[in-house]
């Protein structure tokens, strides 16, 4: 096999198992399938968007977590944002753990959002190394002259 043929398997295999162990759900596939050749980078910008504002709701979150007056309405909120993008690019673990997130944000409930918040945290960093490989594939793929396989 050579090595396009040895990329494009190890990237079917590793999709697979995203979708398989829930991390990804079938709205990366849809995002997928908008990238053509008038826009080849369609997937990295919006994964690279995600990361950005991920980021910066998680730090919001931590901060708005410590005040001495805890508003659960904004926090509430910040995990809203941070349910719709990881939503809109199949970020299901994350985007499910942000339900039981508000639930807590309803309830008032300030140990709930602390634990809430750190399994947020553990769930986002880690489809942010498996979405961190899978576009490396991605990419060698790509640079040895290959096509990158759908994965139905």
């Amino acid at each position: 096999m050579d090595i396009v043929g040895q990329l494009q398997k190890q990237y079917v295999d590793f999709s697979t198992s995203l979708y398989r162990e829930g991390f990804l759900d079938d709205q990366f596939i849809q995002l997928q399938k908008l990238q053509d050749d008038t826009n080849p980078d369609f997937v990295v910008e919006v994964v690279s968007l995600f990361f950005e504002d991920s980021e910066k709701l998680l730090n919001n979150l931590a901060t708005a977590l410590q005040q001495q007056v805890v508003d659960f309405k904004q926090i509430d909120a910040h995990v809203h944002q941070f349910k719709g993008s990881s939503s809109s690019i199949g970020a299901n673990r994350v985007k499910n753990m942000c339900v039981a997130f508000r639930n807590f944000c309803e309830e008032n409930n300030l140990d709930g959002c602390m634990r809430c918040l750190q399994q947020v945290k553990h769930e986002y960093y880690l489809v942010k190394n498996k979405l961190e490989t899978l576009l490396r594939l991605e990419r060698q793929i790509l640079e040895h002259g290959g096509t990158v396989p759908m994965i139905a």
